[in-house]
């Protein structure tokens, strides 16, 4: 796994939580939970496109 991924990643979290605290604190819920939601679909996009990445590599070692 690239390092590089694990720090973007880490990145997104730490964001997403000041984001989440910021809105929590300033009384707007709705919109902390939406930072949430986003932060995290991106996170799963990163990972989506890291697994394709896989699949592809796998189907070239088998020939598939």
């Amino acid at each position: 796994m690239d390092v590089d991924l694990i720090f973007r990643i880490a990145a997104i979290g730490i964001i997403v939580a000041v984001l989440n605290q910021l809105l929590v604190r300033s009384g707007r819920e709705e919109q902390a939970m939406m930072t949430t939601l986003a932060g995290l679909i991106v996170v799963l996009m990163m990972i989506v496109d890291q697994i394709n990445d896989l699949f592809q590599t796998i189907k070239t070692i088998f020939g598939l």
